[in-house]
């Protein structure tokens, strides 16, 4: 069978006069962009440029909708409801169709973006409340998630909206022995080491386990793994993972060409 796998990464993530990432450099390496949508960064003009750098490198487009916390980058948790995340994510995925239906695309793929993420990992209801607007929005776009040892929440819920969903694994984030993220908070929580990140992505997808922060083998399917580029040093990372994929015989594709 043939060894695939989709890269992706978050982008489009300047604001007016500021800039943030190198998404030119990044952008022709990946597969799949999740693409800013204005509520935790991005503006009009970014998503239009954003749009069209992935659409000329044959990349999937994907809306990243995250909470109204500028500010905060979207990584602040927010006392909000569930009707109140059903809007937002309506207003921020619509603003990114809107913008590839101009280029004649189809968006692919829909990843929450920082606190909403993860509030959507613990919370099942809010899963449920994105998965929703999706399927209302377009039953094609894909629905990215955390992956973990068990995920048979995720699956409830898509096949319940009729949606399908991509589990998502952090190329560069430590793990805990229960398949759930290291705390940024903690030491060790971001790899640096660009040869080590590219063999565990490679291990990965060869054998579907990953070493946790204490030793321990947790099994994980994966059908994308997020790479950040926002630096030199990430962006040499992503360089690496890429490589590393090509040279082990494991294509590099979009998300939406095998799910």
């Amino acid at each position: 069978m043939l060894k695939q796998i989709d890269l992706n990464s978050d982008v489009g993530e300047s604001f007016g006069a500021y800039s943030i990432g190198l998404d030119g450099a990044v952008i022709p390496l990946i597969s799949s962009a999740n693409i800013a949508c204005g509520f935790h960064a991005g503006d009009p003009l970014v998503m239009a440029q954003t749009v069209s750098l992935a659409a000329k490198n044959g990349v999937g487009l994907g809306a990243h909708p995250g909470l109204p916390d500028l500010v905060g980058f979207g990584r602040r948790v927010m006392d909000v409801s569930l009707e109140e995340i059903r809007h937002y994510v309506t207003y921020q995925v619509g603003a990114l169709q809107a913008f590839a239906t101009r280029r004649g695309l189809p968006l692919q793929h829909v990843k929450p973006h920082g606190a909403l993420y993860n509030m959507a990992v613990r919370d099942t209801e809010i899963s449920d409340a994105i998965a929703e607007v999706i399927s209302e929005l377009d039953e094609n776009l894909i629905l990215v998630a955390l992956a973990g040892p068990n995920r048979d929440d995720l699956e409830a819920i898509s096949k319940r909206h009729s949606i399908r969903f991509a589990l998502e694994f952090f190329a560069d984030r430590a793990y805990n022995p229960d398949g759930s993220l290291v705390s940024r908070k903690l030491p060790g929580a971001v790899l640096h080491d660009d040869g080590a990140v590219a063999e565990r992505v490679i291990r990965l997808v060869e054998t579907g386990t990953v070493a946790a922060v204490d030793g321990t083998e947790i099994e994980l399917r994966a059908d994308t793994i997020c790479v950040h580029g926002d630096n030199p040093e990430a962006l040499a990372l992503v360089k690496k993972v890429r490589t590393s994929l090509t040279d082990s015989g494991i294509k590099v594709r979009p998300m939406g060409a095998f799910l």
